[in-house]
Order: structure tokens, then C-alpha cells, then sequence
């Protein structure tokens, strides 16, 4: 969502000429893909994990 909320913000900024609006939807595209980022690293420790626990099981 921040990606989105941030290129809208960017591209406002453009055609009005306000540089501190098109920094600021630069500033929450980066967060934006931060947070893609923690989430797909979420998503592979768990996957370890899983795996992990199914090596000890069997």
C-alpha cells in the first residue's frame, strides 16, 4: 500500500512542481518495499522452520 500511496504521491509532486511532495512519495515507495522485503523474510524462516520441524519428526 505504501508503494502505491508513495507513486501517487511522487508523480503529484512532478506535475505540480512541489519537490517536498515528490520526496515524500519517494520516501514511502522505499518503506514500502522495506516492508515486502521483512514480510518475505518472514515468510522463508518460517518455511525453514517447517522444514526444520519435519527433519525431526521423521
Amino acid at each position: 500500500m505504501d508503494k502505491l500511496k508513495g507513486k501517487g504521491k511522487e508523480v503529484v509532486g512532478k506535475l505540480t512542481g512541489d519537490r517536498r511532495k515528490e520526496a515524500e512519495g519517494k520516501t514511502d515507495q522505499v518503506k514500502g518495499r522495506a516492508k515486502e522485503a521483512m514480510g518475505e523474510a518472514g515468510d522463508r524462516a518460517e518455511g525453514v522452520k517447517d522444514s526444520l520441524r519435519r527433519d525431526d519428526e521423521g
